[in-house]
């Protein structure tokens, strides 16, 4: 009796399952702390480790509420809200009323905020270059493209 398992169905989910591995190895190394640590230090910046990716996520997202900025970085809000606090201490970031809902507080980034996130971007940049050193050009953009696709399509946009 023949299989009645399409084919194509099982190279789409070996496909997937691949596809899986592959995002789960790049979160991975994108959540490890030796990795923020490494940035901090190639970006020469005196930051606490635990502070770096609030800074650079209100830099990229901001104005943005400590509720939808905790979602982002997968903590507490409360946890998040006492870090932007010693962010704003450092004079990295200030807060306001947000401009859609006045009852929410939005972070922003400071200039010398700005300028923290502007070394950390340079270092990014060196890294990138050293790991994409071996890639053709082209195969860069096609990278670039395909993950913007894939983000827009897994966050609805």
């Amino acid at each position: 009796m023949a299989s009645k398992k399409k084919v194509q169905n099982t190279h789409m989910s070996l496909r997937h399952r691949a596809l899986h591995g592959a995002l789960l190895d790049i979160v991975g190394a994108m959540n490890r702390p030796q990795r923020d640590a490494m940035l901090i230090a190639a970006a020469g910046i005196p930051l606490d480790r635990a502070l770096f990716p609030l800074l650079v996520g209100i830099e990229r997202f901001g104005p943005i509420g400590i509720v939808e900025m905790a979602d982002r970085v997968g903590r507490d809000y409360t946890t998040v809200s006492r870090q932007v606090s010693k962010l704003e201490s450092l004079g990295l970031v200030v807060r306001r009323d947000g401009a859609a809902d006045r009852r929410v507080r939005e972070a922003v980034v400071t200039p010398a905020g700005k300028a923290m996130t502007d070394r950390v971007d340079a270092a990014r940049e060196r890294i990138f270059s050293e790991v994409f050193a071996g890639w053709d050009d082209e195969d860069v953009e096609t990278l670039v493209r395909l993950m913007r696709r894939l983000a827009d399509a897994m966050t609805g946009q």
